[in-house]
C-alpha cells in the first residue's frame, strides 16, 4: 500500500508540475520570424501584432528578419524550431503557396506548421516608375507591346505573388518584358521610385504613400472591386484587363506538433490584437483588411490554406518556372 501510495502522490505532483508548466506559457520572450526584409507589408504587419499581442501574451515578441529563397528560408527554420510556442512564424501567399510549387523544400508548406489565424490581406496593384510612358492601363499594354522585352518588371524572387501577378498580366495582355528578382518587396520599391525598373506587382498598402507622394504611378487593382484606400484607382476589369484578380493574404503559424493549448493562447493574443481599435485604424490606414472573427480560427486558416494550394499550384507548375 505504501509503494502504491507513493506511486499516486507522484503522478499527482507530475501532473500538477505539468499543469503548472503548461499555465506558465509564456514564460520568457517569444521570437516571430518574418521571412522578408524589414520596411516590407510582412515585416510591417509582424511588427504591428508583436507590439500588442505581448501585452496579451505578458512576454516580449521579438521580430527576427529572415530572408532568401521567396520566404522559405525563414519558414524552415520555423519548421525546425521547438513545438514549444516559442518561435512563431508569419507567411503570406509567397512563402505559403507560391514558393511551395517551385522550391525543393526540406518541409511541405501545408502540412508541416500548426495553423494558428489568418491575419490581414490587401490587394496588388499594377504600378510604375514615375516617368513611364503611360498613364493608364491600356496605354501602358500598348506601350509594352510596342517595345517588347525591353521594359524590366520587380518581382519578389522566383514564384512570389508579385512573380506570378506579373506572369497572369503578361500571359492575358500579349505582352512581354524582363523580370528583375528582388529578395522582398521593400528593396523591389525602393528601385521602382528610384527608376532603376519600369514596372511592377506589389501590394497596394506597402506602395500606397509613394501613390499618394507622386512617387510612381498606379494603373490597376487586381481585384473585383476598388481599393478603399485610393478609390481613384480602377480595378483590372475596369481598366481594361478583365479577369485578372490576385488576392495577397498573411497568416500566422507555428512549428508542427505546438500543444494545442498553447496554439489557442497565441490565437486568443490574435484575436483581442484585431479587437482593438487603434490597432484596427493603423491597418485601415495602412489599406489593409481584417478578416471577421469568424475567419480567425486556426481551422479556417487551414482551410484557406489548403484551397489556395488547390487552386494555384496547377497555375504556376503550368507556367514552368524555374529558380535561379
Amino acid at each position: 500500500m505504501k509503494v502504491l501510495s507513493f506511486a499516486a502522490a507522484l503522478a499527482v505532483a507530475v501532473g500538477c508540475a505539468t499543469g503548472a508548466h503548461a499555465q506558465a506559457y509564456p514564460s520568457h520572450p517569444i521570437t516571430m520570424i518574418v521571412p522578408f526584409p524589414p520596411g516590407g507589408p510582412t515585416d510591417t504587419i509582424g511588427r504591428i501584432m508583436a507590439e500588442h499581442m505581448k501585452t496579451s501574451l505578458g512576454q516580449t515578441l521579438v521580430v527576427e528578419n529572415v530572408t532568401g529563397a521567396g520566404g522559405t528560408i525563414g519558414m524552415g527554420r520555423l519548421a525546425r524550431a521547438d513545438p514549444d510556442g516559442y518561435t512563431l512564424g508569419i507567411g503570406q501567399w509567397t512563402t505559403h503557396v507560391g514558393a511551395g510549387a517551385i522550391y525543393p523544400l526540406q518541409f511541405h508548406v501545408l502540412n508541416d506548421f500548426e495553423p494558428v489565424s489568418l491575419l490581414t490581406s490587401s490587394p496588388l496593384w499594377i504600378v510604375g516608375k514615375k516617368d513611364l510612358p503611360a498613364t493608364n492601363l491600356r496605354e501602358l499594354i500598348a506601350w509594352l507591346k510596342a517595345n517588347p522585352d525591353k521594359a524590366s518588371a520587380a518581382t519578389v524572387g522566383a514564384g512570389s505573388a508579385a512573380h506570378m501577378c506579373l506572369i497572369y498580366f503578361q500571359n492575358n495582355t500579349g505582352t512581354r518584358f524582363t523580370y528583375v528578382p528582388y529578395r522582398g518587396g521593400a528593396p523591389a520599391q525602393q528601385d521602382l521610385v528610384a527608376g532603376q525598373v519600369d514596372l511592377s506587382c506589389l501590394e497596394a498598402s506597402q506602395t500606397l504613400g509613394h501613390y499618394r507622394g507622386g512617387r510612381i504611378g498606379v494603373f490597376a487593382v487586381m481585384d473585383k472591386s476598388r481599393f478603399a484606400a485610393a478609390p481613384d484607382i480602377p480595378t483590372v476589369d475596369e481598366a481594361g484587363a478583365p479577369g485578372l484578380h490576385f488576392p495577397f493574404w498573411h497568416g500566422l503559424w507555428a512549428p508542427k506538433g505546438t500543444p494545442k493549448d498553447i496554439v489557442a493562447k497565441v490565437n486568443a493574443a490574435v484575436v483581442e490584437a484585431f479587437a482593438d481599435p487603434a490597432v484596427r485604424k493603423r491597418f485601415a490606414d495602412l489599406g489593409m483588411s481584417i478578416p471577421p472573427r469568424e475567419q480567425l480560427t486556426p481551422q479556417a486558416l487551414y482551410a484557406h490554406h489548403k484551397a489556395e494550394i488547390e487552386k494555384w499550384w496547377p497555375i504556376i507548375k503550368a507556367a514552368n518556372i524555374k529558380v535561379e
